[in-house]
């Protein structure tokens, strides 16, 4: 029989066996709550939760989540309750508590939620790495290297995932000639679509009209071959534009601008959009346009705008402005955020307002035919998209890295904000035959509503005084008509007319010149600025180079002043005149 003094023996030497919830608590780093310092209980938390790299900084702690309905990741905001369970996920909480006997002994705590929101107020001391986006799509530098590397890349601060690699289906040093393939292969791929100016083969039996792709790329195409570079580069690119996709009300429905929009973004990040209406209100498609830009997808598609002028100073922010600063849900918050969302906006009838105008490439569509929808197709281009995205995306960026290797590519005219993406996008399609993209963007300004009033306001008072400083009072009744349509009284037109003060508008620039004493009264002058002759190649022409079409029409008398401009669109002939467009 063992003695006492071997049981004793026995138990000292004997080993602790733990099971596998007490192993792994054993195993994290252990954090001391303390509620009378909780200074030092949320540093802990910060180094621990900077150590693990777990949550990233955008503009607010985020961590990065697998949404399973658009198959990627995506950021999701931290909140108090998320961040404790985080907390514990990395951490062992514990208290110090004092028995009966004076002893003092750790005990397993739970991390109060007071602490957590301490945390994230602690603005600026997180210590987390930037996060700036997520990408399906290489990562690109200036010199033409091409990086495929999956997980965080700290040159750009994205999160990289599913990206193919193309190291051998991209040339090192493409030739022209090379770059010229890869454009066929792309035209070809999407010669179904009907961009509105293309020459078209007629359809063959049980089929549809295709675009000529022997003759060189119309604008719309050309604005298309832009916006497919500018997605595939946009994860790289400092700032770029957006892409508007656009038919004619009623009959635009079906063309396929979101078919479009869904294979642009199937080739540049292997996964299709996640489609955004506008909402009731302006307050609800800010917030909608805040909270996806703060998930950091890929690509932000704000689908069937149709018949708006839309307008969005976020979306005008976070296109040109690198941070732009997005308001925090639910919160009187502003927080920086770098937005590397590839813009798509849809829509029949759909123009842009302001100054969103000169921030989008545009493409319009026209079906030719009032039931676009019931258009016989022999393949879904859809999944042959899916199925040769690799070939598409080398394809791409083949005409990319030509462009940042070869010599001697001529600029194209420089647009304001977007100097990397004309290098990278627009002047290498230029080389290649494809057409100007900026002159969708002046067209775009055309269609502003609001500066249409202006223009024909300036052409009217260009009639009735010249360049003649006149007052308020001494106005012609037109030009009041003009500026006060609803017959508010000579105050509304005062105030009117001073807001209008400075502004360039259709070759004109209006002046103020303050009263002179008390009792005077300010004067107006409009003087021409000559911008117009400069744009005439564009614009269109005037005086005796007046169309047919509006020789006979009231706005005849004002045509030495007001330029118009006559397109082909659908297969009519367009007058866009400095009243209306017809």
């Amino acid at each position: 029989m063992t003695s006492e003094r071997q049981i004793v023996e026995l138990i000292e030497r004997a080993e602790e066996v733990c099971g596998p919830t007490a192993s792994l608590s054993g195993a994290k780093p252990r954090l001391l709550v303390e509620n009378c310092n909780p200074d030092r209980t949320v540093a802990g938390l910060r180094d621990l939760l900077a150590g693990v790299s777990c949550l990233y900084d955008r503009g607010f702690p985020v961590r990065l989540a697998f949404d399973q309905l658009q198959q990627g990741t995506v950021a999701q905001m931290m909140t108090p309750d998320a961040l404790v369970l985080t907390a514990h996920m990395i951490c062992r909480p514990y208290a110090l508590k004092t028995r009966r006997d004076g002893e003092v002994e750790e005990v397993d705590a739970r991390l109060p939620r007071s602490l957590a929101v301490m945390y994230l107020d602690w603005r600026g001391e997180w210590k987390l790495p930037p996060l700036n986006g997520i990408a399906s799509a290489p990562q690109l530098r200036e010199d033409g290297t091409i990086n495929s590397t999956e997980g965080y890349d700290t040159a750009t601060g994205m999160w990289c995932e599913n990206v193919p690699d193309l190291s051998d289906l991209v040339p090192a040093k493409p030739s022209l000639d090379e770059a010229a393939a890869a454009l066929r292969l792309i035209r070809e791929t999407f010669k179904t679509f009907c961009f509105a100016d293309a020459e078209t083969i007629g359809p063959a039996p049980g089929g549809v009209a295709t675009v000529d792709t022997s003759k060189a790329p119309g604008r719309d195409e050309s604005s298309f071959l832009a916006a497919l570079l500018t997605a595939v580069c946009r994860p790289s690119l400092h700032l770029a534009p957006g892409v508007l996709l656009r038919a004619a009300p009623v009959s635009g429905a079906g063309a396929g601008k979101g078919l479009l929009a869904r294979c642009i973004s199937i080739v540049a990040f292997g996964r299709e959009p996640h489609a955004v209406t506008g909402g009731a209100s302006a307050e609800e498609l800010e917030k909608r346009i805040s909270a996806e830009l703060m998930r950091g997808g890929p690509s932000l598609f704000l689908d069937n705008l149709n018949n708006t002028a839309f307008k969005s100073d976020l979306l005008a922010s976070a296109i040109t402005e690198r941070p732009a600063r997005v308001r925090l849900l639910g919160q009187s918050q502003m927080v920086a955020l770098n937005a590397s969302a590839f813009v798509i906006l849809t829509g029949n009838g759909l123009t842009v307002s302001e100054d969103l105008a000169r921030r989008f490439v545009t493409v319009e569509f026209d079906a030719r035919t009032e039931d676009p929808e019931l258009r016989p197709f022999a393949a879904d281009i859809r999944l042959e998209v899916t199925q040769r995205r690799k070939e598409l995306l080398a394809a791409t960026l083949t005409i990319w890295r030509w462009g940042r290797t070869a010599s001697g590519i001529k600029p194209g005219l420089p647009i304001g904000s977007f100097a990397q993406w004309c290098r990278w996008v627009r002047d290498p399609l230029l080389a290649l035959g494809c057409q100007e993209p900026v002159a969708r963007l002046s067209e775009s300004k055309q269609r502003d509503g609001r500066r249409q009033v202006v223009a024909d306001l300036f052409v009217i008072w260009w009639a009735k005084h010249q360049d003649r400083p006149v007052t308020v009072r001494e106005l012609h009744d037109e030009v009041r008509q003009a500026l006060d349509p609803q017959g508010r009284g000579r105050q509304y037109v005062a105030s009117q007319a001073e807001k209008l003060a400075g502004i360039r508008m259709a070759g004109f620039v209006l002046s103020r010149q303050a009263p002179s004493g008390k009792w005077g009264a300010a004067t107006y002058s409009l003087k021409q600025t000559g911008e117009e002759e400069r744009h005439r190649g564009h614009r269109g022409h005037r005086g005796s180079e007046l169309p047919p079409e509006l020789r006979d029409t009231p706005y005849a008398p004002y045509a030495p002043y007001a330029p118009y401009a006559s397109y082909a669109y659908g297969g009519r002939t367009v007058i866009m005149c400095g009243f209306h467009g017809s």
